[in-house]
C-alpha cells in the first residue's frame, strides 16, 4: 500500500523569532541596491553591512552583544564605497572579508573581544578588479584560499597568505555574475550569470565543464549553489515571472531534475544549504518568510516541508554554521534577519522529547581545521572539510588554540612571500614591517587613549571627593 505522508525527521521543524531582547538593535542597515545578504555570522561575531557617508562599513559584534546598539559603537571602516558583501573564513572565527563599490578586497582580523575601537587598516588589501566587487567566498576546505567576483564580469581567487592573485577567470561571462559557488571539496564552482547561464567550472584548469543557457527564462537575478551529492540547486524566476526552485545534474544539464514553482513575488530567493541534513531554506529579499525544502534521492526529490513567517521583510539574511548551534535544544538552523533597523536570529528547531543528544539531527559536521594549505591546492591536491562531532556542544576553546597558530601561519606566510619574491612583487604587495609598524602604531594609540580616559576619570574622582568632603564638613 502506498504511504500517503512522507517519512521525515525534518517535517515538523519550525521556527520561532527570539525574544526583543535578544535582538540587535538600532542599527542602520545598508540601503545599497546589491543582492547580497548583507549579513555573516559565525560562532563567535555577527557582521552586518551598514549605512556610512564617505565610504563603507559594516559591524562586527560579539553574538552576546544584543540590546541597543550605541551609535558611537567602533566599525569596520576601511572602504572608501559602500561595502556590498562580507565572508567570515571557516578556518578562523577573526578573520573576515569584505568587497566594495571601491573596486578592492579587504581582509581584516578582529581583535578577541570585538573591536574597541574603528577599525581602518585591513591585515591586507587585494587589488586587481577594475568594477566593483559585489562577490566573496572563501575556500572551504583550503587555507587563505579566497574568492572574489566583480561587475567586470571577472573572477579572481587570491592567496590571501601572500596578497597575490593566483587564479584570474575574465572571458567566461559575457554579462555580470550574480553568484559563485563552491562544492564541498572546493575542486569546482558553479556561477550564476546575467545571461541566464548557469556554469560549472574547473578553476585550476580554467575550464568550462558544464553549462545550461537559460535555466530560469525569466530575467531577473538568478541563483545557484553545489549540494554535497555534486548536483546544482538554482532559484530563478520563469517567463511569467513566477519564482522557481530547480534541481540538476551537473553531468547532464539539458533538462532539471525538478521544478518547483512558487509564488509570483518578484525579490530575488537567496538559498542556504545544510549539507548534514541536505535542507535548503529559502530567503527572499523583501519577503517576510523563510521557506524550507528537503532535498531526498526519491522522486520529486525536492520535498516542501514549511514556511516560517513573519510581519516584518527581510533586507538581508546570515546563516550561522552548524557548529554555532545549540545541539540540547535541537536547533538545526539560526538565520539573523535584517529589518531596517534591527537583527533578529530566528531559531529552527526539529520537536524531540528527548533532553538526550540527537545523533541523527547531527552527523559529523565540518569543523574549523583547514584540510589544505592555499599552496597545496593551486598546485591541483584536494582535500575533503575535516568533520567534528557536536556530540558535547561545539568547544571554542580548541577554536581559540586553534587560531593563534592560524594567526602565526598567515604572519608566517606573508613574511615568508616578501623574502622570496621578486624586488617587482616585493614592491606591489605590503611587507610586513610596513604592516607590524602600522599594527604597533594602533595598539600604542588605543594604549593612549585608554591611558587618557583613565587620567580623566581620575581627576574627576578627585574633584567628587573633594566636594564630598566639603558637604561632609
Amino acid at each position: 500500500m502506498k504511504r500517503v505522508v512522507r517519512q521525515s525527521k525534518f517535517r515538523h521543524v519550525f521556527g520561532q523569532a527570539v525574544k526583543n531582547d535578544q535582538c540587535y538593535d538600532d542599527i542602520r542597515v545598508s540601503r545599497v541596491t546589491w543582492d547580497s545578504s548583507f549579513c555573516a555570522v559565525n560562532p563567535k561575531f555577527v557582521a552586518i553591512i551598514i549605512e556610512a557617508s564617505g565610504g563603507g562599513a559594516f559591524f562586527v559584534l560579539p553574538l552576546h552583544k544584543t540590546g541597543r546598539i550605541d551609535k558611537s559603537y567602533p566599525t569596520v571602516c576601511g572602504h572608501t564605497g559602500p561595502v556590498l558583501d562580507i565572508d567570515w573564513c571557516p578556518h578562523n572565527d577573526h578573520v573576515v572579508a569584505s568587497g566594495s563599490e571601491d573596486c578592492t578586497v579587504m581582509v581584516w582580523q578582529i581583535p578577541e573581544n570585538g573591536l574597541v575601537m574603528a577599525m581602518s587598516k585591513p591585515v591586507v588589501v587585494l587589488e586587481g578588479h577594475s568594477k566593483r566587487v559585489g562577490i566573496i567566498t572563501w575556500h572551504p576546505t583550503a587555507h587563505n584560499v579566497l574568492l572574489s567576483a566583480g561587475c567586470d564580469n571577472q573572477i579572481i581567487i587570491w592567496n590571501v597568505g601572500t596578497g597575490e592573485s593566483m587564479i584570474t577567470l575574465d572571458d567566461m561571462h559575457q554579462d555580470v555574475i550574480y553568484n559563485v559557488s563552491w562544492n564541498r571539496n572546493g575542486s569546482l564552482i558553479c556561477t550564476s550569470c546575467k545571461d541566464k547561464a548557469i556554469r560549472v567550472i574547473d578553476p585550476r584548469r580554467e575550464e568550462i565543464i558544464a553549462e545550461k543557457e537559460k535555466a530560469h527564462e525569466g530575467a531577473r537575478p538568478m541563483r545557484a549553489i553545489f549540494l554535497s551529492d555534486g548536483n546544482i540547486l538554482t532559484t530563478g524566476f520563469s517567463r511569467m515571472s513566477e519564482r522557481q526552485l530547480a534541481l540538476w545534474n551537473t553531468q547532464n544539464m539539458e533538462e532539471p531534475i525538478a521544478v518547483n514553482e512558487m509564488d509570483s513575488s518578484n525579490g530575488v530567493l537567496l538559498p542556504f544549504y545544510d549539507p548534514d541534513t541536505n535542507v535548503v531554506y529559502l530567503c527572499g529579499k523583501g519577503d517576510s518568510s523563510i521557506r524550507y525544502f528537503e532535498i531526498t534521492d526519491e522522486q520529486p526529490y525536492v520535498h516542501f516541508l514549511n514556511t516560517f513567517v513573519t510581519k516584518e521583510p527581510q533586507r538581508g539574511m546570515g546563516y550561522m554554521p552548524k557548529r554555532g548551534l545549540d545541539v540540547n535544544k535541537c536547533e538545526i538552523a539560526r538565520f539573523y534577519k535584517l529589518h531596517e533597523r534591527k537583527c533578529e536570529p530566528i531559531v529552527m528547531t526539529v520537536p524531540r522529547k528527548s533532553d538526550l543528544f540527537q545523533d541523527d539531527l547531527y552527523p559529523d559536521t565540518a569543523g574549523p581545521e583547514a584540510a589544505l594549505e592555499a599552496e597545496e591546492w593551486f598546485e591541483g591536491k584536494n582535500g575533503d572539510p575535516i568533520p567534528i562531532s557536536l556530540k558535547n556542544g561545539y568547544v571554542p576553546v580548541k577554536n581559540r588554540e586553534f587560531k593563534v597558530v592560524k594567526k602565526n601561519i598567515l604572519d608566517s606566510k606573508m613574511t615568508k612571500n616578501t623574502e622570496n619574491s621578486s624586488p617587482a612583487i616585493k614592491s606591489a604587495t605590503p611587507t610586513p614591517s610596513i604592516q607590524s609598524e602600522g599594527k604597533l602604531e594602533e595598539i600604542l594609540k588605543e594604549i593612549k587613549s585608554l591611558k587618557d580616559l583613565v587620567s580623566s576619570q581620575e581627576k574627576r574622582i578627585i574633584q567628587l571627593e573633594e566636594q564630598m568632603s566639603k558637604i561632609a564638613i
